[in-house]
């Protein structure tokens, strides 16, 4: 055989029940093999197929000449000094690395999950947007965070994930096929078993994948980083609104409601004299008027590289909020960031690798002419 006929195998952490049933009739076996095999595999957290133990050799033969168990390498694990953050730095079977985050919050322990290695979208205040675009993840190693941070909570605190948010590394709605996969995957009974309501995907205004996502059967929270009033500004703060104008981006907003049911959430990070002005937050009520959202405020987590923002003090931020809530119906919530003081709270998830050349998915975005 030619390493062009090298057959491929099959990732037992990315297919689908459908899927899986299908393959295991393929191979002879009843349907309810399938199920076994989703227990394994996102319950019992195997690595090989041989530690599938309730599967006759045989069968354990067969699977192997189609399929594998993939796993992200954990290199590195760091605790915020209150416990309330625990950052993990995953490696790629091809050498690149990733940074998911576990938040304890009260009663709520939430896998912040990544979607690429590095991001396209270049947003001037955001770590990852500075380590360029290495490549997406597969829905495998999407899932694969989960698992291994829900079996690191189990094993420390007897504890499970209660939610997750597609916001660490990268643009999920940049890779969306992955990442909805990923999603049905992390539903499934058989793992962590994380529904849809207790699901929220983090886009920085990426209207295509928006309207997409709506007509989808998922159910769940969508989350939209606005960070700016005006045009004029949000073009300087994130390039990706050369393409989709905050007028557009309102009206996707609105449609995603009109929908699934569900309330966006505009996140706003504050920059110190940039975009917490009184005007600022006339213009952000005015704005957000016409939406059914939620507005969720951010101070800006600092980076440790050369960086023009800051933090705005706390009373900058008690008095925007306050300026806000009395122009606006909406709920307005402060986010208390968690793990900034180990890198790992918004903004600031960052691995020094090699940074390649303005990617494909980041042209594709560019404004014409």
């Amino acid at each position: 055989m030619t390493p062009s006929e090298t057959p491929v195998l099959v990732d037992l952490k990315s297919i689908l029940p459908e899927e899986l049933r299908t393959l295991v009739r393929q191979l002879g076996q009843e349907e309810y093999r399938a199920g076994q095999l989703l227990s394994w595999v996102h319950g019992k957290g195997v690595e090989e197929v041989d530690q599938m133990s309730n599967l006759s050799r045989a069968f354990r033969e067969q699977l192997k000449g189609v399929a594998w168990v993939s796993r992200l390498r954990e290199v590195e694990r760091q605790v915020s000094p209150g416990g309330q953050a625990i950052k993990f730095l995953f490696e790629l079977p091809t050498g690149e690395r990733v940074e998911s985050v576990l938040i304890i919050d009260g009663k709520r322990r939430t896998a912040c999950l990544s979607s690429q290695v590095g991001c396209p979208l270049d947003c001037q205040f955001c770590a990852t947007g500075r380590m360029g675009f290495l490549r997406n993840l597969s829905a495998a190693q999407i899932t694969d965070q989960l698992l291994q941070l829900a079996r690191t909570l189990m094993a420390e605190r007897g504890e499970r994930v209660t939610n997750v948010v597609m916001m660490g590394m990268g643009e999920p709605l940049l890779n969306y096929e992955e990442v909805v996969r990923a999603l049905r995957l992390m539903r499934l009974e058989h793992g962590p078993a994380i529904g849809g309501r207790k699901v929220t995907v983090s886009t920085a205004g990426y209207v295509p994948g928006i309207r997409r996502l709506a007509r989808e059967d998922l159910n769940l929270g969508l989350a939209i980083s606005l960070n700016a009033t005006t045009d004029e500004l949000r073009d300087q703060l994130m390039p990706i609104n050369r393409k989709f104008q905050i007028a557009e981006l309102l009206a996707a907003a609105a449609e995603f409601f009109a929908l699934r049911g569900r309330r966006v959430t505009f996140e706003y990070v504050l920059l110190a004299g940039v975009n917490d002005s009184d005007e600022d937050a006339l213009r952000l009520a005015d704005l957000t008027r016409g939406v059914p959202c939620k507005i969720n405020l951010i101070p800006y987590n600092e980076l440790g590289v050369h960086t023009p923002f800051r933090r705005p003090p706390p009373e900058r931020v008690a008095h925007f909020r306050q300026t806000l809530e009395a122009s606006s119906p909406m709920a307005v919530t402060l986010r208390e960031s968690r793990g900034r003081d180990i890198d790992a709270a918004c903004g600031q998830l960052y691995q020094a690798q090699e940074r390649r050349p303005r990617s494909a998915q980041a042209a594709a975005l560019a404004p014409a002419g």
